[in-house]
């Protein structure tokens, strides 16, 4: 039997001290890495007490995954909320149990289509479409995921749902086998299923052969930083990590209005108390804003009734 010793172990042991960091990291996430393993790494590589994402990227894809840290995990589901944009490429002739190339080949066709048809196809797919999420997915069945019963070897039987395709082109098609195109989406649309339905509306039969995504509401892969190059950031002072990417936590709601209030609202606010809208010059509002104050933001608030009632308190530093 292996002794240890007691008195060495504890110097074995070393756990990095967790801070509070507020922000957004916009990680381009590497093909073969699930998104919960990229937020992991980004949340211990700048020692975060609280990390979070803004869209599930499948391992076999790749392209930009927006990792919120600390206060910023508040503004989340605006950001959940926003378009995405992906670029993928078709593989035709093959649908996979997954549709996409991991997956086990289900059917086949010798079936190929012509540039001219795929494009002339495409409108049917733009506008509000009912697709059924892939066998694969994380969509709940009776309170267990979809792809946990579809390891299992069970039937899974998921109920078409409305999603909205703002934009598809056709980009390329290199070969015979192979279309690559482009798609603006809504939240809640796979790119697996549309692959999947695009090949069985042609006749050819098709899957995902490669994926990436170029955009997340405001967040795009021009502002994407690997993950080698936040490696390389490990050896720097932790105040240069945060200059470089670390984006402030107002850019996930950048698209909701903006109010800036008085200190002395800032703390009705921060209070959890409405604030009245009062006076000639009171913005007419509706819905959402985000409410700063001193150069920091204080809460996500609701218009109503000329009232700005907080729903999201922010604690951050002032600037």
């Amino acid at each position: 039997m292996t002794r240890v010793n007691a008195e060495a172990a504890p110097a074995q042991i070393h756990k990095r001290e967790k801070r509070d960091v507020h922000g957004w990291v916009v990680l381009d996430k590497p093909v073969g890495m699930s998104s919960t393993h990229a937020v992991m790494l980004v949340k211990r590589l700048f020692q975060a007490k609280r990390a979070g994402h803004a869209g599930t990227l499948d391992p076999l894809a790749s392209g930009v995954l927006p990792i919120a840290l600390g206060e910023a995990t508040k503004t989340v589901p605006f950001v959940m909320e926003g378009r995405k944009v992906y670029r993928f490429t078709l593989r035709w002739g093959e649908e996979r149990d997954t549709d996409d190339a991991e997956g086990r080949v289900t059917a086949s066709s010798a079936e190929r289509p012509s540039a001219a048809a795929l494009a002339a196809l495409l409108p049917r797919f733009v506008g509000q479409i009912a697709q059924v999420p892939p066998r694969f997915s994380a969509v709940k069945i009776d309170g267990e995921r979809a792809y946990d019963l579809a390891r299992d070897g069970e039937a899974v039987d998921i109920a078409p749902r409305q999603v909205e395709i703002h934009r598809l082109e056709l980009i390329k098609t290199p070969d015979p086998d192979h279309a690559t195109l482009l798609a603006e989406c809504g939240k809640g649309t796979y790119v697996r299923a549309l692959a999947r339905d695009l090949g069985r509306a042609l006749g050819c039969l098709g899957h995902v052969a490669a994926l990436r995504r170029t955009a997340v509401g405001p967040f795009d892969e021009d502002i994407a930083v690997s993950l080698d190059a936040l490696q390389r950031l490990r050896s720097e002072e932790a105040t240069a990590v945060e200059r470089g990417p670390l984006l402030p936590v107002e850019t996930g709601v950048a698209a909701l209005p903006a109010l800036q209030v008085s200190s002395s609202d800032a703390g009705r606010l921060a209070r959890g108390q409405a604030v009245l809208l009062r006076g000639r010059d009171a913005p007419v509002l509706g819905g959402w804003v985000s409410v700063s104050s001193g150069g920091a933001l204080i809460a996500l608030a609701q218009v109503e009734k000329g009232e700005l009632r907080p729903r999201r308190i922010f604690n951050l530093p002032r600037g």
